[in-house]
């Protein structure tokens, strides 16, 4: 067996396979970073961990990795706690951002990153992204919020195979007049005062 032949769990199939890069050996691997509202906890830390073992042995192995790790700066709870403390959401979140690194650096995880894209940097890619939703039909506006329509979505459960009925159970946004209980925010309205 050699470097290149790497078995993974394919969630989908609920089968173990062989890693086969969609672009020869060129992967691309996106992490859903923190949202920086408060320090990093051993959680955070186990988790970056984790994608930063895969990423060395991906590497190790002979792939050309692009390590992406985004940072949610914008975000109720940013917003909350900075009006908590009566300085800006942008300056919290560089706050907390700045000690997320400083902390997963002394664990050696941030070298092999290669970008860390910040939410606010992409807004419109995202509110395009979300209109797309719109105009095709998975996506409704709510009190000038919009969310997804999980119902549109015949396989939106497949991968964790919950049954639709089942995500009650589950956190749900409360929300009076959203389609379906499961229904979640894609975007949320700015309220007076904030970004």
């Amino acid at each position: 067996m050699s470097a290149r032949d790497i078995t993974v769990y394919n969630t989908l199939s609920r089968s173990s396979e062989k890693l086969v890069p969609i672009s020869g050996d060129k992967i691309n691997f996106f992490v859903c970073g923190q949202t920086v509202y408060d320090d990093a906890h051993l959680g955070h830390a186990k988790a970056y961990v984790n994608y930063d073992i895969i990423v060395r042995w991906l590497r190790h192995s002979g792939y050309k990795v692009n390590y992406v790790q985004n940072i949610t700066d914008v975000e109720d709870k940013i917003i909350n706690r900075a009006n908590e403390r009566g300085i800006s959401p942008e300056e919290l979140s560089r706050i907390y951002e700045k000690s997320l690194l400083e902390d997963m650096g002394k664990l050696g995880v941030t070298k092999n990153i290669d970008k860390y894209p910040r939410s606010h940097d992409y807004i419109e890619e995202i509110t395009a992204q979300i209109q797309l939703l719109i105009d095709k039909g998975y996506a409704y506006e709510l009190d000038n919020d919009i969310y997804y329509d999980v119902a549109k979505f015949k396989d939106y459960t497949k991968l964790s195979g919950i049954k639709l009925d089942e995500l009650e159970k589950h956190r749900i946004e409360p929300k009076q007049g959203k389609k379906h209980e499961y229904d979640f925010a894609l975007w949320k309205a700015a309220k007076p005062g904030e970004p």
